[in-house]
């Protein structure tokens, strides 16, 4: 065992510069609590310092947590070390991470026949766009878990809802291929769905009501809306009666039993753009429109 010397303080002022007599070595030594409590004679402190440091995880635990799926701050708060201290250990595996997200992207989805030849990504790509949705807003990312198996991950926000869809990646020839883990991952993989599914976390949802093109001829009037009524024409003469039991008004013709009636038959020709009133009859008897 070599004795040193010390020198002075280091410029970053947290370390403490060392020599070696013979050798004229330096080294430098982190003046941390440990050294105080050590150039304090404190062995209670250096004894509990120890113990503190033993239930710190090791570097390769960080790695395997991080490579795993969790995060660095998760990771931190589990070891409770502080995030510059576990990022230390946790890049290389992040840089894997992204790594095997770009490699993914261009894996095909198996179908029934066989993978695909279009790539995962290029068929993402182009779902978003049919959906209308920012494709470059959705974020990629991989973790391997304990069974040794790529899941690939990815993250995109429609509206106030926060979506996840999920891939097996198996590396291969000609860029490996995926298979869908869930519905959300099934329909990105289906170019024939037309319309973006909404899910909340991993669970896909039906799409809302307000989300329709076709407005719903049922739905309720919006409150506020200003409503115009149709007139009511004059109750059908004689004429009008003869051409609906005969069926010479074609297929939409009415079937109205005829009653007597008396006065010059009269004409009435609804409004274009107004929606068809029953006659009076019709609410007076009962009878419902049929079909010629």
């Amino acid at each position: 065992m070599r004795t040193l010397r010390v020198v002075g303080l280091h410029e970053d002022g947290v370390s403490i510069v060392c020599e070696d007599p013979e050798r004229h070595e330096r080294f430098l030594l982190p003046a941390d609590e440990r050294l105080r409590a050590a150039a304090r004679g404190d062995i209670a402190r250096l004894g509990q310092i120890e113990i503190e440091q033993e239930r710190s995880m090791r570097p390769r635990e960080i790695q395997a947590r991080i490579r795993a799926g969790e995060s660095v701050e998760e990771v931190a708060s589990a070891a409770g070390m502080s995030t510059s201290r576990v990022e230390r250990f946790a890049y290389p595996v992040l840089q894997e991470r992204a790594r095997t997200a770009e490699l993914a992207q261009r894996a095909h989805p198996v179908r029934e026949d066989g993978p695909d030849v279009v790539t995962l990504g290029e068929t993402v790509a182009h779902s978003f766009a049919l959906r209308g949705q920012d494709y470059t807003q959705a974020s990629w990312d991989a973790w391997r878990p304990e069974d040794g198996k790529w899941v690939i991950g990815l993250t995109w926000a429609a509206g106030r809802s926060d979506n996840r869809a999920h891939w097996s990646y198996s590396p291969g020839a000609h860029g490996g291929t995926v298979v869908a883990l869930d519905q959300l991952a099934e329909t990105l993989l289906d170019p024939e769905a037309h319309r973006m599914p909404r899910a909340v976390g991993d669970r896909a949802e039906p799409p809302r009501a307000d989300e329709e093109t076709v407005a719903d001829p049922f739905a309720p009037e919006p409150e506020g809306a200003t409503v115009i009524e149709a007139p009511i024409p004059p109750p059908p003469q004689e004429d009008d009666r003869e051409v609906a039991s005969t069926g010479g008004a074609g297929d939409d013709a009415r079937f109205v039993p005829e009653q007597p009636s008396s006065g010059p038959a009269a004409q009435t020709k609804p409004r274009k753009g107004h929606p068809t009133v029953p006659a009076w009859e019709d609410v007076l008897l009962g009878v419902r429109s049929q079909r010629g």
